[in-house]
């Protein structure tokens, strides 16, 4: 029996906000996004296995990673 399994990422835009970058100091819009690893059988994700989230600047796309209480924070603002 074959079984044909994996793990893919799945990158989701959650919203934008706007912000100043710590990089480039330019304020714009901030994407915060979330990427997701999925474990898949037969090309089917059955499970998510990490999660995580970062901000990403639209001028020089610098990523900041936050965590789930700060994406909420955010979320909440």
């Amino acid at each position: 029996m074959l079984i044909i399994f994996g793990f893919t990422q799945k990158l989701r835009l959650l919203f934008t906000r706007p912000g100043t970058c710590p990089r480039c100091g330019v304020h714009g819009p901030q994407r915060i996004m979330e990427r997701a690893s999925k474990l898949t059988v037969f090309f089917i994700p059955l499970l998510t296995t990490r999660r995580s989230y970062y901000s990403e600047c639209w001028n020089c796309g610098q990523q900041t990673a936050l965590s789930r209480q700060q994406k909420d924070a955010l979320a909440a603002a």
